[in-house]
């Protein structure tokens, strides 16, 4: 071990150190006691029920979490003023893709109020404000417009939790995608310009429900208590489904890079190559749709199957690269990278399996 291993050990553990003498400062022990022979009573911190603004009679919810445990909270948390709320200054000079990046990681913070105001008073560019009412609209679910003035864009978000959850957003974000791969193939087969651009215009749909579905993960992790209302059992699960949302948003990537290729392409492409394709498009799209499929049924073993055809993707993608061959020059690097792109999107299909057999390993747990 290097020298320098040995300072990270150390560091590594002085961290652990140091974070378990944290927790130990929030714990504190308190004994059950009985009254009226039958009911059990526990005291709450003083000082934790006077942060709360909490009093005689206060309602408190106490929830039994999957590991056993009681978490308690109050009915309604104390307001604190503008805590749902994010002011973003902007200045004449401000580049409007920065203001936007700055709108966008505070809604997929949480915020449900986005003010963007200029400094000073000097009105927004008129290039900034269409550049986020636009951004807005195409990739903000639930975001209106409220306040639009020369000093004041705000932004509001409208949607509840429950109206659209988790899976519901995956599910219509995974139906999109899979319909951009068919039309994207199906704009190969016929050169067909028209359906290739339509393809694309339609990632951003895929787009707007992965913004989404970040925003209600990181809300859950933040926030045990809504981890229900939007459709998971616990936090552990927070991970498994961003990785899942990444995953397919990649998936509907290639599909719009199908589609791409397809536009430069100059000629229809020969029968034999265009076979070989067809059917590496309809393994790897099967494999998409079903390893979705295994998540929203906890299908454990519906995703191992998935992942056991990968094998014969690499096997058609190796055909269909050889057929290539016969391609003329100029054709064959679009041809390439149009290839890859069906085969990348069934090892996305096998990378959502995956996941799927992480959270679903207990149901083949003896």
């Amino acid at each position: 071990m290097n020298w320098y291993d040995d300072e990270t050990s150390k560091n590594n553990l002085e961290s652990t150190l140091t974070t378990k003498e944290a927790e130990k400062l929030n714990e504190e022990q308190r004994k059950l006691q009985v009254t009226g022979g039958s009911t059990f009573i526990l005291s709450l911190p003083k000082d934790w029920a006077t942060k709360n603004e909490l009093k005689r009679g206060s309602s408190m919810i106490v929830r039994e979490e999957d590991d056993g445990s009681l978490s308690i909270s109050p009915n309604s948390f104390p307001q604190k003023g503008k805590q749902d709320e994010a002011f973003i200054k902007v200045i004449q000079n401000d580049n409007p893709d920065a203001v936007m990046r700055t709108t966008i990681s505070a809604y997929l913070s949480g915020y449900n109020l986005l003010h963007v105001r200029a400094q000073s008073q000097k009105p927004l560019s008129l290039k900034l404000r269409n550049h986020l009412k636009t951004f807005a609209r195409h990739y903000l679910v639930g975001t209106e417009i409220v306040t639009d003035t020369a000093t004041d864009l705000t932004l509001q978000v409208l949607l509840n939790y429950p109206e659209l959850t988790v899976q519901n957003a995956l599910s219509r974000m995974s139906i999109i995608a899979s319909s951009m791969h068919k039309e994207a193939i199906q704009a190969l087969k016929k050169l067909d310009h028209s359906s290739a651009n339509a393809v694309i215009e339609t990632d951003r749909e895929v787009n707007r429900f992965s913004l989404y579905i970040v925003r209600l993960l990181k809300l859950a992790v933040s926030n045990q208590r809504i981890v229900k209302e939007i459709g998971l059992n616990s936090q552990r699960d927070c991970l498994g489904y961003r990785l899942i949302a990444k995953s397919v948003e990649r998936s509907a990537d290639h599909a719009t890079k199908i589609a791409e290729n397809t536009l430069l392409l100059k000629e229809i492409v020969n029968e034999e190559l265009l076979n070989k394709i067809v059917q590496l498009s309809e393994l790897a799209n099967a494999m998409f749709e079903r390893s979705m499929e295994a998540l929203f049924k906890h299908d454990f073993h519906m995703a191992e199957s998935v992942i056991e055809k990968l094998g014969q993707v690499h096997w058609l993608e190796k055909e269909a690269v050889l057929c290539s061959q016969n391609v003329k020059v100029e054709e064959v690097v679009n041809l390439r990278l149009l290839i890859e792109s069906v085969r990348r999107t069934a090892e996305y299909a096998s990378d959502i399996s995956e996941v799927v057999l992480n959270l679903n390993v207990e149901s083949v747990l003896s």
